[in-house]
């Protein structure tokens, strides 16, 4: 079912009926269908990191596999998943999808590229479906906002991001060590994850788009695009090579954001930033990532919490300063590995230091939990640390449970979505190389015009600008 013909009349009708079912007991939000003991669940995008996802939720023992899509089924790359659900039915197109099986699903997985997040997650919250995304939840500031606004409005579907870490460790120590007192009066951060990433290779110095290739036999090319507007097929927008690219992904920042910075930006209330600086933007060019990136966020005074600076370091030639007593980072097995590619690795490992007006912390990225430093300070402190509760469930059965109504989600998009238009933020002073002066009250970009205009992006193709109403 094509973009071209998919009918708004239906789409607004399935809405309708969904909304009728939502308010009523024991039919859709009740858990009226299914296993009372299993969500059933439709996943969208099953190879690559969607292949993760979709395993980590059904180890849970708590999602039962209704539906699978992938623009690119029976690709290489799907074939683990089909072959342990052989028998779940498979759609190339997530509107057909859920036009035949709507009924049936009661919760969505969404482990796409990046710009995909947004029309999948409309459409799925329109219908009264809970949906688990992964992180960032879309590309532009605007698509984020309609999608907190979708979720508010259906207040009955959970939403989660997939921040993995904001359900393990670092997320309980950071909780319990603000709540004791411990982390108070932070005023800088300093986060950093400086390993090879895809572009690394590449020329910066390029002038256009690649050059088109025959599609894949197995591709549906014009639904891969999405809302976006229209780009010939090449190998290296696809499989991972998408977050390269301005027009499709978020580059390091929105790939490694939400795993450095998620539990400062809950615990410390940053909300968002009221300028974003590009101090360093190597390689820059209209197309794809710099090769190596600083940014400068700055969030104002909150409460009687003290203004913050936040210093984002990318590149693999581009380590940030390490204070004194900062020791040595040994490698997390818990942390994965943040690239493919083949350049040097750095020699930090993604993390975060924490700079407050008595304490300094280090951390990793993911679950890594903080630790005081220099070591003697942490020695000194060690009697005064409070006891950090052990997580009640990990980030996929967290989502799970709380389609049963048994928990609440730790990244919904009320927590998640502010997180995410920092980072959209961040993309666009990479993108325009200007500094960003950013109304926090109207969500407006007062600095520059065109910087404004790429908070929403280009107007959708046709056929898709039902996903942009809420």
């Amino acid at each position: 079912m094509s973009g071209n013909n998919y009918s708004r009349r239906k789409f607004l009708r399935d809405a309708l009926l969904a909304s009728a079912a939502a308010a009523t007991p024991g039919l859709l939000m009740g858990r009226g269908f299914g296993s009372a003991d299993k969500v059933n669940l439709a996943c969208i995008g099953i190879g690559n990191r969607g292949a993760e996802i979709i395993k980590e939720l059904y180890k849970t023992g708590l999602a039962n596999i209704v539906a699978l899509c992938d623009v690119d089924m029976e690709a290489p790359h799907t074939l683990d998943i089909l072959k342990q659900f052989p028998n779940v039915p498979r759609f190339k197109d997530f509107r057909q999808m859920f036009d035949k099986m709507g009924n049936q699903i009661e919760a969505v997985s969404i482990g796409t590229p990046d710009f995909a997040h947004f029309p999948m997650t409309m459409m799925a919250i329109g219908l009264g479906k809970h949906v688990y995304v992964e992180k960032p939840m879309a590309r532009t500031f605007q698509e984020v906002e309609l999608m907190m606004k979708a979720a508010a409005k259906h207040p009955k579907v959970v939403t989660q991001m997939g921040n993995q870490g904001h359900s393990e460790a670092n997320y309980f120590q950071f909780k319990t060590w603000k709540e004791a007192g411990i982390i108070k009066d932070v005023t800088a951060i300093t986060a950093h994850m400086n390993s090879a990433r895809r572009w690394h290779s590449w020329n910066p110095k390029i002038t256009s788009f690649p050059a088109a290739e025959p599609v894949p036999s197995t591709l549906d090319w014009d639904v891969w695009q999405m809302h976006t507007q229209g780009h010939s097929y090449n190998k290296d927008f696809v499989n991972g090579q998408w977050r390269c690219w301005f027009d499709f992904g978020m580059g390091a920042l929105g790939d490694w954001g939400a795993h450095i910075l998620d539990t400062a930006h809950e615990f410390l209330d940053l909300g968002l930033p009221y300028e974003v600086d590009p101090l360093k933007l190597d390689g820059h060019n209209n197309f794809f990532y710099p090769m190596s990136t600083t940014l400068s966020f700055k969030f104002p005074k909150r409460g009687t919490m003290p203004p913050v600076e936040i210093k984002w370091y990318d590149g693999i030639d581009n380590l940030p300063p390490i204070p004194a007593g900062y020791g040595v980072q040994g490698l997390d097995p818990s942390i994965p590995p943040p690239s493919t590619g083949a350049m040097q690795p750095a020699k930090l490992n993604p993390g975060k230091i924490i700079y407050s007006k008595d304490l300094t912390f280090k951390g990793g990225s993911h679950a890594s939990t903080l630790s005081i430093i220099p070591e003697e300070k942490a020695k000194e402190m060690a009697s005064k640390l409070p006891t950090v509760p052990t997580t009640p469930s990990n980030h996929f059965a967290n989502f799970l449970k709380a389609c049963k109504g048994e928990e609440k989600t730790r990244s919904s998009f009320s927590i998640a979505g502010p997180l995410s238009q920092v980072f959209c933020l961040g993309v666009l002073a990479q993108w325009t190389g200007e500094k960003i002066v950013f109304d926090r009250s109207k969500k407006i970009i007062t600095s520059s015009k065109r910087a404004n205009e790429l908070l929403i992006g280009p107007p959708p193709r046709k056929g898709w600008e039902q996903y942009y109403k809420v």
